[in-house]
């Protein structure tokens, strides 16, 4: 297969030409082709011989790899024991260069950026489980990420792949953080963050976020979180069912830092809902009663406390934080909504950030269509809304 395809290239190929290489030889995703062509030639000649790719593939036993050692050896720098968030770029421009999917926002530079960094932001969020900004080969492995990357070679429509690529679900986060910022700076700070989700977080939590308890701040801003600080909140907040998640908000409220959580911490952060409860005339439930449902949900080891591990063995852990800090949810939770119980039984492969994010991705279009009447220049809706900031 190498020689039939080199035979028609007796000088090498050029990094368009090389992508029948990394699909059909390498069986690797073709997002990958420019980075693998870029290790084949090093010193940027623009032409990879037979030989030089023989050298690199068979001589330097790729071969003998699994798909994620190959991907993570291509992607990773030279003498680097990690990926960091930068390697990736060259992924997600060859993705948004060649992808039909997103061919409606080739012409929106600022937009393709905005899009790719989301991307690298979730990959990082649910992958990267250490939290240090360096993906190790093991990370790779466990996670589901190669899958995705196949999956955008087989599937036209970006937005199907809901592991990390779809456009919708970069739509919604973006739209969010956007309409927080209120004086659009890039940057989103206590009093925007409380208006999150109608008014949804207690200001006891918003103040344990921006202690950076649970993630340190990536903006340079002080009381201030940038974009990559909201996606990952964002993605915390949607969906109380991850792991990533329910680590960023046990360490929230664990107060002093010790490995559990005990009835006065959950007391501290529900004595807030109680007060939120009264203001809007709901009847207030007493703390003892709120506090024997958590332990009948999640069954601790311990009845006077609960770890992060007695957390990830119970399917109703997010109810918990709710509980805790988000009124709008944990009244919805007391409730239960008979549509919701229905739509999660019918699609139980989705998680609560897919359903959130096909529900918001209607609002907006909804919300798109209607100001499209209101103008006179209302039509069909059938493509990907497009940026209108």
């Amino acid at each position: 297969m190498v020689d039939q395809v080199f035979s028609n290239y007796i000088d090498g190929l050029r990094v368009d030409e090389f992508k029948s290489i990394t699909k059909e030889v390498c069986k690797l995703p073709s997002i990958i082709s420019p980075a693998l062509f870029t290790q084949i030639d090093p010193n940027c000649t623009g032409i990879v011989t037979r030989d030089a790719f023989i050298k690199y593939w068979i001589d330097g036993n790729m071969l003998t790899m699994d798909t994620a050692s190959q991907i993570y050896h291509i992607l990773r720098q030279q003498g680097s024991n990690y990926l960091r968030q930068v390697d990736f770029k060259p992924v997600l421009d060859e993705l948004l260069a060649t992808h039909p999917g997103l061919e409606f926002l080739r012409n929106s530079s600022e937009f393709q950026e905005r899009y790719a960094e989301t991307v690298i932001f979730r990959i990082f969020y649910y992958i990267n489980r250490s939290g240090t900004g360096c993906l190790t080969l093991r990370e790779l492995k466990r996670g589901n990420l190669i899958a995705a990357m196949q999956q955008l070679d087989e599937e036209d429509d970006i937005n199907k792949i809901i592991r990390y690529f779809s456009y919708e679900h970069f739509y919604v986060i973006y739209c969010r953080f956007w309409e927080l910022d209120s004086d659009h700076d890039c940057f989103v700070d206590k009093d925007n963050l409380i208006k999150y989700g109608n008014h949804a977080l207690t200001y006891r939590i918003v103040d344990r976020i921006f202690s950076q308890v649970p993630r340190k701040f990536t903006s340079k801003v002080e009381g201030k979180m940038s974009y990559e600080d909201f996606v990952y909140f964002i993605l915390a907040e949607e969906d109380k069912s991850s792991e990533p998640s329910l680590e960023y908000w046990f360490k929230c409220i664990d107060l002093d830092g010790n490995g559990v959580i005990t009835r006065n911490e959950m007391h501290f952060f529900f004595e807030e809902q109680l007060h939120r409860m009264e203001c809007i005339t709901q009847e207030p439930v007493p703390f003892n009663d709120i506090l024997c449902q958590i332990i009948d949900m999640i069954g601790p080891e311990k009845e006077n406390c609960i770890t992060l591990k007695d957390l990830k063995g119970s399917k109703l852990s997010g109810n918990v934080f709710n509980i805790l800090f988000n009124l709008n949810k944990f009244m919805a939770f007391e409730t239960r909504d008979p549509f919701l119980i229905r739509q999660e039984r019918e699609e139980p492969n989705l998680t609560e950030w897919d359903r959130f994010a096909q529900r918001e991705y209607l609002r907006l279009s909804m919300e798109e269509d209607v100001e499209e009447v209101s103008n006179g220049s209302a039509d069909v809706w059938d493509e990907p809304l497009e940026p209108q900031f």
